[in-house]
C-alpha cells in the first residue's frame, strides 16, 4: 500500500466491475492485449478471475486488483507471472482503465508489485516486456524506477502483430528493506 492506491487480490464481486473497466478502455487495450478483442465478454472476465484463483492457489500467478485507496475503486490490474524459481525472477504486466490514465496509477503499481515479488516471493528481479511502439507503458516503467534493460527483436505477438520488446526491471538491490503491502 501506498498515499494514492493498494494492491489487492480480485474478489468475485469484482467481476462486474473488472468488466465494465475492460470495456471503457478496450481502444487502449486492444492493441498491446491478446485478450482485448471484440469477443470479449462478461464470461472472459469470469474465466480469468478463475485462472487468477488457480494462480494463487498454486503460487504461479499473482493477479492484483489496482484501487484507490480512499474509496476502493477499481483503477487497473497488475499481474505477477512467469516466476521462474531457478532464476529467482518473474514478469509483471499492467493496465489502467482510461478514465485513470496519466495520474501515476502504473508507476506505483509497478513499484508495489516488484517490491512484493522481491521481498515477499523472493525474487531477485521483476521483468516489464513491453511492445516498442507501447510508450505510455515505458513511461510508466520508467516513471517507477525500473531500469532498462536492452530490446529484444521480434519478441512479442499479439494476434497477428509481431513487436520489438523493450526490457525493464527491477531488482532486489532497488527495495533493501521489508515489504510494504
Amino acid at each position: 500500500m501506498n498515499e494514492k492506491i493498494l494492491l489487492r487480490r480480485p474478489l468475485e464481486e469484482d467481476i462486474p466491475a473488472i468488466y465494465s473497466a475492460v470495456q471503457e478502455s478496450m481502444p487502449d487495450l486492444h492493441p498491446w492485449m491478446d485478450w482485448a478483442t471484440e469477443f470479449y465478454s462478461l464470461q472472459s472476465t469470469k474465466n480469468w478471475f478463475d485462472h487468477t484463483c488457480a494462480g494463487w492457489a498454486h503460487a504461479t500467478a499473482f493477479h492484483f486488483i489496482i484501487a484507490d485507496i480512499s474509496n476502493t475503486t477499481l483503477l487497473g490490474i497488475l499481474s505477477i507471472d512467469g516466476i521462474n524459481e531457478k532464476e529467482k525472477s518473474c514478469n509483471l504486466g499492467y493496465w489502467v482503465r482510461t478514465k485513470q490514465r496519466g495520474k501515476g496509477i502504473a508507476s506505483q503499481a509497478i513499484r508495489l508489485s516488484a517490491e512484493f515479488a522481491i521481498n515477499f516471493l523472493g525474487m531477485d528481479r521483476a521483468e516489464i516486456m513491453i511492445a516498442s511502439p507501447n510508450t505510455a507503458s515505458q513511461r510508466a516503467a520508467i516513471k517507477s524506477g525500473a531500469h532498462a534493460g536492452g530490446k529484444v527483436t521480434n519478441q512479442l505477438v499479439v494476434r497477428a502483430d509481431v513487436y520489438d520488446a523493450e526490457i525493464y526491471f527491477l531488482s532486489k538491490d532497488d527495495f533493501p528493506g521489508p515489504v510494504n503491502i
